[in-house]
């Protein structure tokens, strides 16, 4: 039976020739390292929260009346409910940590250079989506912690003269969070924010196999020093074919980040679920302490450090924007960022910031 599939298919659509052009003869830099399979745990990961969000649907009630029940069934009731909400919950903070992973490893490695700048832009627009994922299912479990986070969240435009009462209105669906908000984030959450990232995932995995992996900059390949001044498809004849090694590679570090998540599952199963989030959402009752999610962290205690809030907030969308145009910032051809002492300082220091600022703001 299985022969006779692949006969047919193999008559139709020449299933053996697109293995050997997509496959076995795309190759890869040889000495390319597990950090570059982050990309691709990413994408496994993305379709792990897409499934068990599916599921999730089928007794999940978008109504502020019901919400916070329904998920206490999935919880309690529904068959491994509990398995299906520890994973999306679980997964989405993993899926956070290997997107961070992905492009502090991209920055280090030069990656975004030309002609790579679109492939980083399209990146940091997928971060930007996922964040905007977790934002708005933190909320739909209707619960005392996701109802006062977002308060503190839906309130951050107000420091913008003029616009920011109307975009925080437009969010909130009225001056207070309330159903309407849940009804809203929960479109955002399941109909809007999907086919954006999964159109912006296309356009990301279209760029990389249309210009070509980049190899690592320690030991850079003639062709990728050549200079660019017109397109080419990066190839290596000398490195290692995309399958059976690349893909092999890859299988291994997303066994490896299953392993993480159903050891979380396990072993520590209220990690991201504190005590708040299992109290149904009081509107009358403000919780002595709220703080965001983890990756939340650390704008959250740069904004408690700045006493203007606006220039707080402004200093923030400065930031997102320098990271999101930086490879139109460095010029500079060498990739190498060893030999860049003043910009290995300064990465390093961003990055001994931004974990001081998170570990400050939870224990604060």
């Amino acid at each position: 039976m299985w022969q006779r599939i692949k006969n047919g298919l193999e008559v139709r659509i020449g299933l053996e020739d697109l293995i050997n052009t997509k496959l076995k003869n795309y190759t890869v830099p040889r000495n390319t390292n597990i950090f570059y399979t982050l990309g691709g745990v990413a994408l496994v990961a993305f379709i792990i929260q897409a499934i068990s969000g599916f599921f999730l649907l089928i007794y999940y009630v978008p109504h502020s009346e019901h919400a916070f029940r329904s998920v206490q069934y999935i919880m309690t009731v529904a068959p491994f409910g509990w398995l299906f909400r520890l994973m999306h919950v679980v997964g989405s903070n993993l899926l956070v940590a290997v997107i961070f992973l992905h492009m502090l490893s991209v920055f280090f490695m030069g990656s975004y250079k030309k002609p790579r700048e679109l492939t980083w832009i399209v990146g940091w627009l997928m971060l930007l989506v996922t964040l905007t994922f977790c934002l708005s299912g933190y909320l739909l479990p209707w619960s005392q912690l996701s109802y006062w986070t977002t308060t503190v969240v839906t309130a951050m435009p107000t420091a913008f003269p003029y616009v920011g009462d109307y975009i925080a209105n437009l969010l909130r669906g009225g001056e207070f969070v309330s159903g309407i908000t849940l009804n809203r984030f929960f479109a955002l959450h399941v109909a809007f924010l999907p086919p954006l990232l999964v159109g912006l995932m296309v356009i990301h995995v279209f760029l990389i196999r249309r210009i070509g992996l980049s190899s690592p900059p320690f030991d850079e390949s003639a062709e990728e020093a050549r200079p660019w001044t017109e397109y080419r498809h990066v190839s290596y004849p000398n490195g290692n074919s995309f399958y059976p090694y690349f893909v092999l590679k890859e299988l291994y570090m997303v066994a490896l980040y299953l392993v993480v998540m159903f050891f979380v599952i396990t072993f520590l199963p209220t990690l991201f679920l504190p005590e708040a989030s299992n109290i149904p959402a009081n509107p009358l009752r403000t919780p002595a302490y709220i703080k965001p999610q983890w990756y939340f962290l650390a704008p959250y205690q740069m904004l408690k450090l700045i006493p203007n809030k606006f220039l707080g907030i402004s200093m923030q969308i400065a930031l997102i924007g320098t990271f999101l145009l930086w490879p139109f910032f460095d010029t500079k051809k060498e990739r190498n960022i060893l030999k860049r002492p003043l910009l290995l300082a300064t990465f390093t220091a961003s990055l001994l910031l931004w974990v001081v600022l998170t570990m400050w703001g939870r224990s604060s």
